[in-house]
């Protein structure tokens, strides 16, 4: 049984375009190639707090409305939060892998190369 970890791995290196560069300590994921390429999830291993987690790009909204609908998985990141960006716990009860492989999608279409 795959961890957490490797299952968001997996999703975000599913999608076009996308490599895996470690930034600022945890691994995070890329769309485009070369200098252009953006990020679009980055793990938060217990960044700052005690959550096992993975912060995305989402769409204008979204952010304030996942939190409202699920404030025990999703919240607002530091640092990446006041733009719009979603957090997602991946510890705790089982996370919801259908609906996290959406919002890594949105994420990649957002910040993507063929946005």
């Amino acid at each position: 049984m795959r961890t957490p970890v490797e299952r968001l791995r997996a999703l975000c290196l599913a999608l076009p375009e996308v490599e895996e560069r470690v930034s600022h300590g945890e691994p995070g994921w890329f769309a485009g190639s070369g200098r252009r390429a953006r990020m679009c999830a980055m793990l938060a291993d217990h960044h700052h707090d005690d959550r096992l987690a993975f912060w995305c790009a989402a769409p204008g909204g979204a952010q304030q409305r996942l939190i409202e609908e699920d404030a025990e998985r999703c919240f607002r990141p530091p640092y990446v939060g006041h733009r719009g960006w979603l957090g997602v716990r991946l510890d705790g009860p089982a996370p919801d892998w259908a609906r996290i492989a959406g919002l890594v999608a949105d994420a990649h279409a957002l910040v993507g190369p063929s946005r």
